[in-house]
């Protein structure tokens, strides 16, 4: 299995950052590495258990699909779970958003990302790190570069409103 984590911060407020990141499909906007993002259960308002995202990303030079499922969201904690598999892989991503101060406005994110390759490729595990903190740390410079803009989660979710590489 590999892990990537990282805790970066937010110009944003702690719910602003915890309502854009616990909508997963607002990866696209930030993160390089996701090539498309959409919510499958746009209609339902808030995020909640259950919630679920379609990401397509780059994989073996090819693109595969990972439906990502909220299996556990605390607002009051503010933390998000998400899980996707299929036959390649298990991914668990886990946000969790703290308040930085008492002014209401600002806050951390730590961010943790596991993934286990499955089937033929369990064997890959043990090297699967060196290139999965490639992609982690493009993630969080992407993700950086949206949380700093003082516009708030709106201009973030504009397609190319990060450092996206063309």
């Amino acid at each position: 299995m590999a892990t990537y984590e990282a805790t970066v911060d937010s110009a944003w407020t702690a719910d602003e950052t915890f309502d854009y990141l616990a909508d997963f499909s607002n990866a696209e906007h930030w993160d390089p590495g996701v090539l498309a993002g959409e919510r499958l259960d746009a209609g339902a308002g808030r995020v909640t258990t259950g919630s679920s995202f379609r990401l397509v990303v780059p994989f073996a030079g090819r693109r595969m699909t990972l439906v990502y499922r909220v299996v556990f969201i605390s607002r009051e904690n503010r933390e998000v779970i998400f899980e996707a598999e299929n036959s390649v892989l298990h991914a668990r991503d886990r946000i969790v958003i703290r308040s930085a101060g008492a002014s209401g406005t600002g806050c951390t994110v730590t961010y943790r990302a596991d993934v286990r390759m499955r089937g033929l490729l369990g064997p890959l595990n043990p090297v699967l790190g060196r290139g999965f903190r490639t992609v982690g740390d493009r993630a969080v410079k992407g993700l950086v570069g949206a949380l700093a803009d003082p516009a708030g989660p709106d201009a973030a979710r504009v397609p190319g409103g990060t450092d996206r590489p063309s």
